[in-house]
């Protein structure tokens, strides 16, 4: 039971060198592989990104757990490159307010609806893809004719199977760690592309 739960007390010894230059190799090879098959969605996203900050839209982020600390870095990505973005998971007190009194499923949508609007873009984290209140968040910023971004892993779940998002984005692997770091390269190389072409 102990190792089932507990793999890492084993008590034979691990090789960390082999394994953690395993892992980088992993990482590296899956971030290559997603650069190479999602160039030319990239770039189509990248355009439309653009197109909306030169139109004057906003860029809203969103993501639960790892995935709110990855909205997080994209939005800082573009205010970085002066352009305007927020997460939506950063006011603690508004997150905490929507779920207690709401839902959490709506924690997103709720956000979108009273501050997004057609021409801004939503920019929706998961490693699931089926998360409620982000699919939820797509759907409403869908509804206000935003431009909508997914980012998934494994097969993509839910954001693959209902469409939610215009840019969908599904790193093939089930791993959670290679997925975030394998969509932190993505969204990196989307945001040089955007801000190449947003002024």
């Amino acid at each position: 039971m102990t190792d089932t739960l507990y793999p890492f007390l084993r008590r034979d010894p691990l090789d960390v060198t082999a394994s953690t230059a395993a892992k980088a190799r992993e990482s590296m090879e899956l971030r290559q592989r997603v650069l190479q098959e999602m160039e030319a969605p990239l770039v189509r996203c990248a355009a439309a990104l653009a197109a909306a900050f030169r139109g004057g839209g906003r860029l809203f982020a969103f993501g639960n757990g790892g995935s709110s600390t990855d909205a997080q870095s994209v939005a800082a990505l573009f205010t970085g490159r002066g352009l305007p973005a927020v997460s939506l998971a950063a006011d603690s007190a508004f997150v905490t307010a929507l779920g207690n009194d709401v839902g959490f499923e709506v924690v997103f949508a709720r956000q979108l609806a009273a501050l997004g609007g057609p021409g801004d873009v939503a920019f929706a984290l998961s490693t699931s893809g089926g998360s409620a209140n982000v699919l939820h968040g797509l759907a409403q910023a869908a509804s206000l004719g935003m431009v909508t971004v997914g980012f998934a892993g494994a097969g993509g779940g839910r954001m693959a199977g209902e469409g939610p998002a215009e840019h969908l984005f599904v790193v093939p692997s089930s791993s959670v760690h290679r997925i975030q770091e394998a969509q932190a390269t993505l969204y990196h190389v989307l945001a040089e592309l955007v801000s190449a072409d947003a002024r």
